[in-house]
C-alpha cells in the first residue's frame, strides 16, 4: 500500500499560485515516521482528474488530496472521484448540517437562498462518503476508500489532514521514524554498482536501495551516493553488506551519510 499525494488546481500548474502543500505535508508525515511514496499535480481537468483517481484507487493506495472540492465551476475533484468510483453524487447530511451552521454563524442570510443553496453544494459527495472536520470554517471535507479530500488552502487542508493522520491513518505511524544510511564513494560507475545494489534488495528485501550520482558537487567533486533506507533495525544490517560490498569492488569511501526521515 503506497502513500500518494494529490496536489490539484491550473493555478499551481499555470505558476498564479506556488504550491505550499508538498514540502508542509512531508514535514506533517516526517514527525510522524512516514513517507509519500508518490506526488503527482494535477489541473483542473474532469478526465485527466477521473483517470487519476480510477488508477488510485485500483492500487489500493492511500492518498491525500489537496483542491478543488469547492463548489464553482472548476472545481471537479468531487464529481471526478465519484465517477472515478462509479458511484452517484449526494447531498451528505453530516456535511449539509454542518455547512447551514455555518450559513447561520456567519450571518450569511436565509439558507433558502440561491447563494447559500450553492453552499449547500460543497457537502454534495460520492456516495458513501465520511466527513473531515474542517476546523476554520466548519465546511466538511471528505473520505472513501483510503482516499482523503480536503480543499486547496493552506489554513484549511492542513489541520485536516492532521486530523487525517493522528486518526484514520494512525496506523501507518512509525516513531521511530526512517532511517538513511549511505555512503560517498569515487573512483566506480553506477553500472558496476548495480548487481551489488540488487543483491541487496534480494537480501534485505525491508529496504530500499538509492544510488545519487553527482558530477559537479562542489565538496565532493564527480562521486556517487549510495546507500539504503528504511525501518533502523532493517537498515543496519544492509548497511553492514552495502559497506563489505563497496570494499570489495575497490571504490574509494570518502564518509558516510546518516538521515533520519
Amino acid at each position: 500500500m503506497a502513500l500518494g499525494l494529490y496536489i490539484i488546481g491550473d493555478e499551481i500548474l499555470s505558476g498564479k499560485r506556488q504550491d505550499k502543500h508538498f514540502s508542509h505535508i512531508q514535514q506533517l508525515l516526517a514527525a510522524r515516521g512516514m513517507q509519500l511514496q508518490w506526488a503527482q499535480y494535477l489541473g483542473d481537468d474532469p478526465q485527466v482528474l477521473e483517470q487519476a483517481f480510477r488508477a488510485s484507487f485500483a492500487r489500493g493506495d492511500t492518498v491525500l488530496s489537496c483542491g478543488g472540492i469547492g463548489a464553482t465551476p472548476d472545481d471537479h475533484t468531487r464529481s471526478a472521484s465519484a465517477r472515478a468510483l462509479d458511484l452517484p453524487l449526494e447531498l451528505h447530511a453530516q456535511a449539509a448540517e454542518l455547512i447551514r451552521q455555518r450559513i447561520a454563524s456567519a450571518s450569511l442570510g436565509d439558507s433558502d437562498s440561491p447563494a447559500n443553496q450553492q453552499r449547500l453544494q460543497m457537502g454534495v459527495f460520492p456516495q458513501g462518503c465520511e466527513i473531515i472536520p474542517n476546523p476554520y470554517n466548519q465546511i466538511p471535507g471528505y473520505f472513501i476508500r483510503e482516499h482523503y479530500f480536503v480543499p486547496g488552502f493552506p489554513v484549511m487542508a492542513w489541520p485536516m489532514i492532521e486530523w487525517v493522520l493522528d486518526t484514520r491513518l494512525q496506523h501507518l505511524q512509525r516513531p521511530a521514524g526512517y532511517l538513511e544510511r549511505g555512503l560517498i564513494v569515487q573512483g566506480i560507475m553506477e553500472s558496476e554498482l548495480t548487481p551489488l545494489m540488487q543483491r541487496i534488495e534480494h537480501e534485505h528485501a525491508e529496504v530500499k536501495v538509492f544510488s545519487l550520482p553527482s558530477v559537479d558537487d562542489p565538496k565532493w567533486g564527480r562521486h556517487i551516493e549510495v546507500g539504503v533506507k528504511g525501518e533502523p533495525e532493517r537498515v543496519e544490517p544492509a548497511f553492514e553488506t552495502l559497506r563489505r560490498g563497496i570494499d570489495a569492488l575497490g571504490a574509494q569511501v570518502r564518509t558516510e551519510t546518516v538521515r533520519s526521515i
